[in-house]
């Protein structure tokens, strides 16, 4: 994985205050990726995504993420750690990176469905209905009984099953913790949305950094470009410096 600078990281912050959840996360995974084509990045399924993601995460910050959730039987905080590297080797080895699409035959039923992408799942959940435009827009091809059917005459048990394969195919796709309360015991269930857990890190590193970059060139004159430059060992240094003035 291709780790940009802090100029660079800098930039990709920029414009990501600008987008939408869906265009910062999508934003994100180009900084994780940059040895993929642009194009191609909407179209990954999310499981290989989330698995950049927290290998970025890991790269950028380290391993150790500190997640806040109430509790949702008693109202409790609950503090806890999560391993990000932990996470990106088991996401990133949960799936076969050579498939792409399940099949599913269910009583006459022969269905081949695309694994979504996250364009897939910014697209259908614009939709009134978000579950069958995922349906429709992910669905390769579908047949019964020899006969092309749509994705809306599909029976209520071949959807099912359609969730099932995709869900075993693809299960970095939904990244769900169940924690349990220390304080009342019952099991809390969440989703962890890396791509926004990842933003909100960056923003506040984007801000102490610029802080930083105002501090020093207000003290010795540099440039932006010239106090990037410098290693984060030796911008601290400077700012130490800078305090004891």
């Amino acid at each position: 994985m291709g780790i940009t600078g802090a100029a660079g990281l800098l930039a990709a912050w920029e414009t990501g205050l600008a987008e939408a959840p869906a265009g910062r996360a999508l934003l994100l995974h180009r900084t994780a990726r940059p040895d993929l084509d642009a194009a191609a990045l909407p179209v990954l399924p999310v499981g290989e995504r989330e698995a950049d993601l927290f290998a970025l995460r890991r790269a950028l910050f380290g391993d150790r993420m500190q997640v806040r959730l109430e509790c949702a039987a008693c109202g409790s905080d609950m503090e806890f750690d999560l391993d990000a590297g932990e996470f990106a080797r088991t996401l990133g080895g949960s799936r076969d990176p050579g498939r792409s699409v399940v099949r599913v035959r269910l009583d006459g039923w022969d269905v081949e469905f695309r694994l979504p992408g996250g364009a897939d799942l910014t697209a259908a959940a614009r939709a009134a209905d978000p579950r069958a435009a995922l349906l429709a827009r992910c669905l390769v091809r579908a047949r019964h009984d020899g006969a092309e059917v749509s994705a809306e005459h599909l029976p209520a048990a071949v959807r099912r099953r359609i969730a099932e394969e995709a869900e075993a195919a693809d299960p970095g796709a939904d990244v769900t913790l169940n924690v349990n309360c220390p304080e009342c015991g019952e099991a809390t269930r969440a989703e962890l949305d890396i791509a926004s857990y990842l933003w909100t890190e960056l923003d506040s590193w984007a801000r102490d950094l610029l802080l930083d970059v105002h501090l020093l060139a207000t003290s010795y004159g540099w440039s932006e470009p010239e106090i990037l430059a410098l290693s984060p060992l030796r911008r601290r240094y400077y700012l130490e410096l800078c305090a004891d003035v």
